[in-house]
């Protein structure tokens, strides 16, 4: 990345008290309204935003139950510090893309991944049905027959992903699917592994992924989702995460 932001296009939400809340939580995240501030009053907020009093609250409910606020008697509706932000919802995570993310963030997304993934992909190894192998497989056909820098690539591997947290068959794995999509996307629209090579090297990764799943090798397909992951810290340039902190081997 050359510049210390990136930001990514943002979703849309899907009904009045979903794009307030997303209004404020962007807001929230950028600092606009600092830890400890408290929001303007409903009669305000309403104006501002042009809806009822239930839709208003309604998103203020909703920013409560992820983390970013909380409302107290007498006090009013009143922002919570960043340790209290639910960082796997997947509305906080896209709201983060919203704002701009640096390298310290994508380094971030790298480092829970990391945590997770490769354990993932070991069980999912032990675990997986002749459905999740034709599954896997036809997300590295997608990856192999779409662009590169498409959104139908991204959305290949994203997929992929999340078929290698259900092939594991624990619903825990499945849960940071919001974590991985916010890692994905950021990843291509950052750098996209357009030149042929780079290309070719993310395609092998992942078909080595699905290969050891499908044959029952847990150790290397561990090993593999590590690799993949740090061909992705590579390519856009993220926080250094130090690969002798994991244990497999994450060299192309």
């Amino acid at each position: 990345m050359t510049s210390g932001l990136v930001i990514i296009p943002a979703r849309r939400a899907h009904s009045n008290h979903a794009e307030v809340a997303r209004s404020i939580g962007i807001d929230i995240i950028a600092g606009r309204y600092a830890e400890g501030a408290r929001l303007p009053g409903d009669a305000e907020l309403t104006s501002s935003f042009g809806v009822s009093r239930p839709v208003l609250r309604e998103s203020i409910k909703t920013l409560v139950a992820k983390g970013l606020l909380t409302t107290k008697a007498r006090v009013g509706t009143v922002v919570r510090g960043r340790n209290a932000w639910n960082m796997f919802d997947a509305d906080v995570l896209a709201w983060h893309l919203d704002v701009g993310i640096d390298k310290q963030f994508l380094g971030d997304l790298a480092e829970i991944r990391l945590a997770i993934e490769p354990r993932t992909a070991a069980l999912a190894a032990l675990r997986r049905t002749d459905a999740d192998i034709a599954e896997l497989r036809r997300c590295v056909e997608i990856m192999r027959r779409e662009p590169s820098d498409s959104d139908a690539f991204t959305d290949g591997d994203l997929a992929l992903h999340i078929a290698v947290a259900n092939a594991s068959g624990n619903p825990f794995m499945r849960s940071v699917d919001g974590v991985i999509e916010a890692a994905l996307r950021a990843s291509f629209v950052v750098s996209a592994p357009v030149d042929p090579a780079d290309r070719e090297t993310v395609l092998n990764w992942h078909q080595r992924i699905v290969d050891a799943i499908a044959d029952g090798r847990a150790a290397d397909a561990a090993a593999a989702m590590t690799g993949a992951i740090f061909h992705g810290i590579r390519r856009h340039g993220a926080a250094v995460v130090d690969p002798a902190l994991y244990d497999a081997k994450s060299k192309t």
